[in-house]
């Protein structure tokens, strides 16, 4: 089965660790070229060392919070590689609030991590995308869809994901660029292993991921791959005609579509 991916290069924000690295090492492994984006360079080093068996990889250190993150990010990927194909907008945190209890500049540094970040990613990456007819995927959240109680500020940010997922697929899709995006669930990251270490040591990871998971059908925590492995399909030439859709990763839990 022929993904499309070799000779392409991708860029993949917050892929130090989590599912942004996992989503490098898949890409990196079907025979793209990757570049590594995060503010922590030890981190990225690391990473870069031990992706570096798979293929091609290189990493920039920067904020995407930063007004010129675009421009710097997207000119390290064409000194590097001299194209760019993929655009995989990761990066991101989980600030959630009780909306009371939320101050403005919570609601500005979340908007420009989860938001704004992705829109100046896109634009600066414009040019190269037209010329290759890439891909853009975002990750958000199923709480983008179906916000809970005390998620303010993610929740919101995460729908504004989703509707600038949706204005970019129908603005550049004559440009044959795709743009989709994810819609994380629970999925294994550095924050629930601290969780699990923090409140059950005593378990392994395999009986901590089931317990307590009644209200998720598949009945445990997903897996960082589980979520890499969409990811790459959708801005894989497989998907070629799938745009402005978003695929919620969280083992059914979300009560929507």
């Amino acid at each position: 089965m022929n993904f499309g991916y070799e000779g392409k290069v991708a860029v993949i924000t917050g892929s130090s660790k989590g599912i942004g690295r996992q989503t490098a090492e898949e890409m990196l492994k079907l025979g793209a070229k990757v570049m590594l984006v995060a503010r922590n360079e030890e981190n990225l080093i690391q990473t870069r060392e031990t992706l570096s068996e798979f293929g091609d990889v290189s990493y920039v250190v920067k904020d995407v919070s930063d007004a010129d993150a675009g421009e710097v990010i997207v000119e390290a990927v064409i000194q590097a590689f001299g194209r760019l194909d993929i655009v995989v907008n990761n990066a991101g945190g989980a600030f959630a609030e009780n909306f009371e209890n939320v101050e403005a500049a919570d609601w500005q540094g979340d908007l420009d991590l989860k938001v704004l970040s992705a829109i100046k990613m896109v634009k600066a990456a414009l040019p190269y995308l037209k010329e290759s007819k890439g891909s853009v995927l975002n990750l958000t959240a199923v709480a983008g869809k179906a916000p809970a109680a005390n998620t303010s500020p993610t929740s919101v940010s995460r729908a504004a994901g989703l509707a600038l997922t949706k204005t970019m697929s129908k603005d550049l899709g004559q440009h044959g660029i795709r743009v989709n995006a994810v819609c994380i669930g629970l999925i294994r990251s550095d924050q629930i292993e601290k969780r699990w270490k923090e409140t059950a040591p005593e378990m392994s990871w395999e009986e901590f991921a089931v317990t307590g998971r009644d209200n998720i059908p598949l009945g445990r925590i997903g897996d960082t791959k589980e979520a890499a492995n969409v990811i790459t399909f959708l801005c894989s030439d497989l998907a070629s005609y799938v745009t402005g859709t978003a695929v919620n990763i969280d083992g059914g839990s979300a009560a929507v579509l």
